[in-house]
């Protein structure tokens, strides 16, 4: 395994995923936790050690890690205790903050730079004086969910066009797409945690190829739609015919709070509703999916389906799986895991969109805009890949 430093730049550094990653990190630096939930950890090859790797990152909150750790009481009082001195020397930069696209979150920790350009400046100065502390650095967009934007718009389908709206500050662009930019401009492989709209439009996969920078995403893949594109591939193999599939949520982090616009809703929803017709090959009539913010459930989070089904002799059958899981326990290290993955296919001078990553992610970027979401032939082509 390599030695070298790993720096992940984190979009929502201060977010309860965001604190859960570096806190898990540190603890394991010290020995106080094991690998548990970290897929990669027995991968005997070049990605970098996990004791490795450092952080810092944006964030709206100006709070350094060790109070918004209070905040989301997602580690356990001993955690905290013991690497309470390294969470509060992290604090995050200031942030891209866009009201028209994140509407219920709020900060004072704010880029106050004019212009879209002056802007990336900002986001690249950031990076360059990360990079002087680490042998090569990711960014991971952890930031809450923007809302859903155009995406066949004429300003995202190429480079040119994207290139010209930067200059007119057109408002069109978001902030996830003024991080990846940055990003790939200081040829830092970019991946997107969350379902906003970022590095996936034309105009920015054309940037990553050309600046030989590897991308990926979209939206972590953690756990109702982790459950699902296993469970579908699953009643295909035998024939089992899904006629509804009713899928909630409720949680009470700041990811449920931004959720609880509409207008961030729907690019969620997106994400997460898209994979049955894919594996099952028919669109299901009655595909549901319900996402509701609920204060007080924090950061454990209630996943619950219902699947209606019809068998042999025309018999209707039921399946119900209720996921009560912990939101960050499950992100966290997946955003790990990719950031190194990332850093590797940097490693081996792949640029543009990283598909073999889509195991990671609910709708994976993707060349030919068709994704695999079956997770048995998501894991089989990654682990080609690190083989």
């Amino acid at each position: 395994m390599s030695e070298k430093k790993l720096g992940i730049a984190i979009i929502g550094l201060g977010g309860a995923v965001g604190t859960t990653m570096v806190a898990g990190i540190e603890l394991l630096k010290k020995g106080v936790i094991g690998t548990e939930g970290l897929p990669l950890a027995d991968f005997e090859g070049d990605l970098a050690k996990y004791e490795n790797i450092v952080f810092a990152g944006w964030d709206l909150n100006e709070a350094n890690l060790a109070e918004a750790a209070t905040e989301h009481d997602v580690l356990s009082h001993k955690q905290f205790v013991n690497i309470e001195k390294e969470l509060t020397n992290i604090k995050p930069w200031q942030s891209v903050g866009n009201k028209s696209f994140l509407a219920n979150i709020e900060g004072e920790n704010l880029i106050t730079e004019n212009s879209h350009r002056q802007t990336i400046e900002r986001i690249k100065q950031n990076l360059q004086e990360f990079k002087e502390i680490c042998d090569e650095a990711v960014v991971i967009n952890l930031a809450s969910t923007e809302k859903l934007v155009d995406e066949a718009s004429e300003t995202f389908a190429n480079l040119e066009n994207f290139e010209k709206a930067l200059n007119e500050n057109s408002n069109e662009i978001s902030p996830a797409m003024l991080y990846a930019y940055a990003s790939i401009s200081e040829n830092v492989p970019y991946g997107n945690f969350t379902p906003s709209v970022s590095a996936d439009i034309p105009a920015l996969i054309e940037f990553a190829e050309k600046n030989g920078v590897p991308i990926a995403g979209k939206d972590g893949k953690t756990g109702q739609t982790f459950i699902k594109t296993v469970l579908a591939p699953a009643l295909k193999s035998r024939a089992l015919k899904v006629d509804g599939w009713y899928s909630t949520n409720i949680l009470g982090n700041r990811d449920g709070l931004a959720l609880s616009n509409e207008d961030s809703l729907r690019s969620k929803v997106k994400t997460k509703a898209s994979v049955l017709r894919n594996i099952l090959g028919y669109e299901v009539e009655d595909h549901i999916v319900d996402i509701r913010y609920y204060k007080p459930r924090g950061d454990n989070k209630e996943a619950w389906d219902n699947i209606d089904v019809t068998g042999f002799l025309g018999q209707s059958m039921q399946i119900k799986v209720n996921f009560l899981c912990k939101d960050s326990i499950l992100a966290a290290p997946l955003a790990i895991e990719i950031a190194c993955c990332l850093d590797l296919a940097k490693q081996q001078g792949k640029s543009g969109i990283q598909e073999q990553l889509s195991v990671f992610f609910k709708l994976p970027i993707t060349k030919e805009n068709n994704p695999e979401h079956a997770f048995h032939r998501q894991e089989e082509m990654f682990l080609d890949w690190l083989k």
